[in-house]
């Protein structure tokens, strides 16, 4: 059987909800990935042009700082990534946790969260960004998701 991590990001609790359901369905670990500078609800107003969630999602480049690290990311075999849908994409600090770790030889399984946009491709954007990985596509869940539904649907992967 293979090592599990579920990690997470999480601006709301929503897709927080959603990761720690994940983990018990497939008995895996839970990281939260946590950026270093936490956003207010004044940076997380999509509606102006001029907050930091809509400025950090207009760079592709930019990278927002993760407060803490996983230590031991070698010893997990799949790893799913969770996040809200922010401008039809993952946010930007999912692209800095994928950049920060070394996924080559890992299962890379994106999941989302959204009020109605979907993953788009978050899950192409992530294999670019993990070289020797095999990511997949992914899918969004509705908050409600159930614990043998997530069970199911990652089943093929662990």
């Amino acid at each position: 059987m293979s090592k599990v991590l579920v990690a997470y990001f999480s601006a709301s609790g929503v897709t927080a909800r959603l990761a720690e359901t994940l983990a018990k369905a497939v008995g895996g670990d839970l990281f939260e990935i946590k950026p270093a500078v936490p956003y207010t609800d004044a940076d997380l107003n999509w509606m102006d042009k001029t907050s930091r969630s809509t400025l950090e999602m207009k760079d592709r480049s930019c990278r927002p700082e993760i407060g803490e690290k996983l230590s031991n990311m070698a010893d997990y075999d799949v790893v799913f990534v969770g996040f809200p849908v922010w401008w039809y994409r993952e946010p930007s600090i999912i692209d800095t946790f994928v950049e920060e770790y070394d996924f080559g030889g890992k299962t890379l399984v994106p999941f989302a969260t959204s009020g109605g946009s979907g993953i788009g491709d978050s899950g192409e954007n992530m294999a670019k960004l993990a070289p020797g990985a095999k990511v997949d596509a992914g899918k969004k869940f509705s908050a409600s998701a159930s614990e043998s539904e997530l069970r199911d649907w990652a089943s093929k992967w662990i």
